[in-house]
């Protein structure tokens, strides 16, 4: 990724930015995005073609450009960059999901267990080649957990305990959420949070909608919200995974979806060793919004 790709990017009236830290609900959220744009479960392309990823080194930065340019339909993009990192545009809404982030390292934990290293260091490679990127830059580059030796605890300490990387671990997930955490107050800033999502996905979608101004008629709603679901997603995973040639298997890109996976991973001890490091690293009011009633130790 690089996020100055985004220099030169005319937004335009109606812009759409979604910016989560990775397995918090990205294409979640495009999936909801485009439900509303479109008012139907059936879209003209695939998901990862309507919504790009502008930062993203997998394709030409002008073919990109030319690609946002020429869509006609309210667009809705995805990123990594935390809110400091992006242009900022009055006329752009900018969302942002939350997710307890011990569901997030394991969540994470089976993504890489998903992706083909090979296929990914291909996508990669074409690149460079591309000229897309001039060499591999330690610090812009995502450093997976591995997958090799060690515990799914030993892998869970690292995602914790990694503060290399820009983009994957808890430092890097906590300072993408701070950046929109003090923008949260601006009114087209909207920070939503994945269990609330999953609670009431009714409820999200309506409100979403009514922040960015979308009005859908009420004999609409059921099939939208249920389009939205996870099974329903996971069934269409085809269409909806990103579309980078790297998955093992493309429906488990939707893996399990659930909340409270690391109860079966932490004991007291581990959690209250969670606790000081998530404290550490992030505001008290903020840690508390993320936990979302959940015991931290």
């Amino acid at each position: 990724m690089d996020s100055s790709r985004w220099d030169g990017f005319a937004f335009r009236d109606g812009d759409i930015v979604i910016s989560t830290p990775p397995k918090c609900g990205t294409t979640w959220t495009q999936m909801i995005c485009a439900l509303l744009i479109f008012q139907s479960t059936e879209f003209p392309r695939p998901l990862d073609e309507m919504s790009v990823w502008p930062d993203a080194l997998f394709r030409p930065h002008d073919d990109l450009l030319a690609e946002l340019a020429a869509q006609r339909h309210r667009r809705f993009m995805k990123t990594h960059t935390p809110f400091d990192g992006l242009p900022h545009d009055d006329r752009v809404t900018y969302i942002c999901v939350g997710r307890d982030p011990r569901d997030t390292a394991i969540s994470f934990d089976n993504h890489v267990k998903n992706t083909d290293p090979d296929a990914a260091t291909a996508v990669r490679a074409a690149a460079v080649a591309r000229g897309d990127v001039a060499e591999a830059s330690p610090g812009g580059r995502a450093a997976p957990m591995p997958e090799g030796p060690g515990s799914a605890r030993h892998r869970f300490w690292g995602w914790i305990y990694n503060d290399e990387d820009v983009v994957v671990g808890l430092p890097a997930m906590l300072r993408l959420l701070d950046s929109f955490w003090r923008a949260r107050h601006q009114p087209n800033v909207v920070l939503l949070h994945y269990a609330a999502m999953k609670a009431d996905l009714d409820g999200t979608m309506r409100g979403l909608a009514t922040q960015l101004g979308i009005e859908i008629p009420e004999e609409r709603w059921p099939e939208l919200v249920r389009a939205a679901g996870f099974d329903q997603m996971k069934s269409r995973a085809k269409e909806l995974a990103p579309e980078i040639d790297a998955w093992r298997d493309p429906s488990r890109f939707f893996n399990r979806g659930s909340n409270g996976q690391w109860r079966d991973l932490l004991d007291a001890k581990d959690l209250r060793h969670y606790e000081l490091r998530v404290r550490d690293l992030a505001d008290p009011d903020l840690v508390t919004w993320l936990h979302q009633g959940s015991p931290l130790s």
